[in-house]
């Protein structure tokens, strides 16, 4: 026996109109493994003229989006308009109206999610969101129902495609950020204005999202420590890869256990992050995303898989869709996402191991005086590498100091005159308020001519 399900769409861009692709073309294949005959009953558009690849059947394009929400001929709703506004308001609508919604808004449920979750369950309807995070990884299930019960210690995870391929490319092809960026735009990965995705706000708004699953954490996205990618270069990513890391854009949700004078919390931050070579993580390349859980009783896991692109994401509001629609029949709904208020840790409280260049005078001394600094603040080094970039005659010479790589490449090399050198550290994990006071000390170092690469080292 097969059950019609009726299904109002909300968008019809490149997510929304590869979902109709799906439905019209495996429809039949659909209803016969699942029972579900899932038809389109509306789509709002912002623009019935504009041209669409999209194989919509006649008369169901409008650009009322609340008719569509209010038509008691629809069952389920999916949104993939994006924004805040308009689509709040719709998909409460929605909900009140007892209707099940499938969304893969991050800005919105980064910002509102808990006042949305809390009227779906008065509804007691699903509100779905599998596409928000990582496209086409099925991510958010796993995290919802199989590990439920899981005492999670931490989701870390490269959650934005875009950043991926750009530091993939300077990687393998030492290209510079700049004609990296160049390159995704060109193939479509990066938008005109590329800041939501190189500085971090999309996968901020991500972060605040897993935090609440995972967690159940109240966090919006402004909780989010971020940093971006557009201060990486070329030469801290072959520094890297010397010392045996990968540069990535990492998204980490963490929970850290009481202490004697701090209560239990969740650490949530976007940064660019040192991964070790034998890292799952560090293998991840071009426009793939994956995010790596670590619980008590699982241990490790990993989820790898296309992180955008309209059709793998519509393939996750597709499972979604299903899946509300098999509920929606059946009398009933999925688990709900119950938040909780929580202590944010605050990104200085926490610790890490440091990757920090500096460009110093060659003399005598410096050393002796910036490893000073550091001890000062409690900043222990764990490897130390000097580069000697330009002499008094104006050749490049390089000394290693430590048991690291013997020497390192920097482009545009300081003319003739005293001699420059560049350190290299890779600290034992410190306090991020130690190594930010550590570094403003060491700005105002007569011998520091300038703070170069700082990067967190995750693991080893």
């Amino acid at each position: 026996m097969v059950t019609s399900v009726k299904v109002g769409l909300l968008g019809c861009g490149n997510v929304g109109g590869a979902l109709v692709k799906l439905l019209v073309d495996d429809g039949e294949r659909i209803a016969a493994r699942t029972g579900l005959r899932l038809e389109l009953a509306g789509v709002a558009v912002r623009s019935q003229s504009r041209e669409r690849d999209a194989p919509l059947p006649s008369g169901l394009l409008t650009s009322d989006a609340h008719a569509v929400v209010s038509d008691p001929e629809v069952d389920v709703v999916v949104e993939v308009i994006g924004g805040i506004e308009p689509a709040r308001t719709l998909i409460l609508t929605a909900l009140k109206a007892g209707k099940p919604v499938i969304t893969a808004n991050k800005e919105l449920l980064a910002n509102c999610g808990a006042e949305l979750f809390e009227a779906a369950s008065t509804a007691g309807v699903d509100l779905l969101f599998e596409a928000a995070v990582a496209g086409g990884i099925p991510l958010i299930r796993p995290l919802r129902e199989s590990l439920a019960g899981e005492r999670i210690r931490r989701v870390m995870g490269i959650v934005n495609g875009t950043t991926n391929f750009i530091l993939s490319k300077m990687s393998e092809s030492a290209a510079s950020y700049h004609d990296a960026l160049a390159e995704a735009q060109s193939l479509g990965y990066a938008e005109r204005d590329p800041t939501a995705d190189v500085e971090g706000f999309d996968a901020a708004a991500k972060a605040a999202i897993l935090a609440n699953v995972a967690f159940g954490a109240r966090v919006v996205a402004g909780d989010v420590y971020r940093e971006g990618i557009s201060a990486i270069t070329a030469a801290d990513i072959a520094v890297a890869r010397q010392l045996g890391y990968a540069v990535k854009l990492l998204a980490v949700v963490e929970h850290t256990d009481a202490e004697e004078d701090r209560p239990e919390s969740i650490a949530v931050r976007v940064h660019p992050a040192m991964v070790p070579s034998t890292h799952p993580l560090a293998s991840v390349r071009d426009s793939f995303n994956a995010v790596f859980v670590e619980g008590d009783a699982v241990g490790q896991l990993m989820l790898l898989g296309r992180g955008a692109g309209g059709m793998p994401t519509a393939s996750a509001v597709l499972g979604d869709l299903l899946d509300a629609s098999h509920n929606l029949t059946t009398g009933g709904a999925g688990r709900s996402v119950a938040l909780h208020e929580t202590n944010i840790r605050p990104i200085d409280d926490l610790r890490s191991a440091y990757y920090i260049t500096l460009q110093v005078l060659d003399r005598p001394g410096v050393l002796h005086a910036v490893s000073g600094v550091l001890g000062r603040h409690h900043v222990s080094i764990r490897l130390m590498e000097q580069e000697s970039l330009v002499s008094s005659s104006g050749e490049s010479q390089s000394t290693p100091a430590g048991d690291g790589p013997a020497s390192f490449t920097e482009a545009g090399l300081p003319g003739e005159g005293e001699a420059v050198a560049r350190l290299v550290f890779v600290t034992h994990p410190a306090y991020e308020r130690d190594v930010q006071e550590c570094l403003h000390e060491l700005r105002h170092l007569d011998v520091v001519d300038r703070i170069g690469g700082l990067l967190r080292v995750i693991g080893p």
